[in-house]
């Protein structure tokens, strides 16, 4: 048996911590003693507390350690260390958005952004034959994370796809985060369902205003601000949720510059 200070030394958890789990009830000494109250450990326990520092420093709280070291379950372990993985990836990249945003801003406070002029038509959407990947992502721009998963989804079953592909998002309104995302690729036939990918015929629109978007992805916010003073000066009403359709990205283009959206928003009288 180990006094704490010993114990401490050999797992190199410090007294205070290895007191603080003793009080929460998430780790005891193996003894206490009766008469002078120090506590002692056994060397059996030093894989126990390696665990609990381990799930600690990947961001576990005291309440989830003390369920998995309750049972420890190592079917249970597994998938909560997969749902931890999920969280740090998104909130990841929820970080990586926000860099890119500063990044944005930095150009943008050294160089005036030009001021763009787009021509605005009306046009009628057809019905199309789609495979459909709906999912909640962290902000609007990480918006391929969905394109990846549908792209590999259709590799991996060999469906060939067409040129037609586009994203709707579902929101009531514009969210800094947890964005409901809809991209859509058109198929040649519609299949059976599998899991979150759903084969559908889309909705004709009967009339739609649409823009055509040159360049970098940062083009897309002023260009939606026009479309919707377009829509309100001349009398329409929007009818729908906003269609934004790839036409040149990175999978054809290297260059920014050479990017082509498409915006269509339904309209109404």
């Amino acid at each position: 048996m180990f006094k704490i200070g010993d114990f401490s030394k050999l797992t190199r958890v410090s007294v205070r911590m290895l007191r603080y789990y003793d009080e929460v009830g998430l780790f005891k000494p193996a003894k206490i003693d009766d008469f002078t109250g120090y506590r002692y450990y056994s060397a059996k326990q030093i894989s126990d507390i390696n665990l609990i520092v381990s799930l600690r420093d990947m961001g576990f709280n005291v309440a989830d350690i003390a369920v998995l070291m309750k049972e420890k379950s190592e079917k249970k372990l597994e998938g909560i260390l997969k749902v931890k993985s999920k969280e740090i990836k998104n909130s990841i990249r929820a970080e990586e958005i926000r860099l890119e945003k500063i990044n944005s801003a930095i150009k943008d406070m050294k160089k005036e952004r030009v001021n763009m002029s787009y021509n605005v038509t009306l046009k009628s959407i057809p019905s199309y034959k789609v495979i459909s990947l709906r999912d909640t992502i962290p902000a609007y721009n990480a918006e391929g994370m969905l394109w990846e998963r549908l792209s590999e989804y259709l590799e991996r079953k060999s469906i060939p796809s067409n040129d037609m592909a586009y994203a709707t998002y579902h929101d009531e309104g514009y969210k800094a985060g947890g964005v409901d995302v809809e991209v859509v690729m058109g198929v040649d036939k519609l299949m059976k369902n599998e899991n979150e990918f759903v084969f559908k015929e889309t909705k004709v629109v009967e009339q739609a205003a649409s823009i055509l978007v040159p360049g970098d992805y940062s083009n897309l916010a002023p260009a939606y601000n026009f479309l919707g003073n377009w829509i309100e000066e001349n009398g329409y009403s929007i009818a729908g949720n906003p269609r934004q359709v790839a036409i040149k990205g990175p999978w054809n283009e290297r260059n920014t510059e050479d990017y082509l959206s498409e915006i269509q928003i339904p309209v109404k009288k």
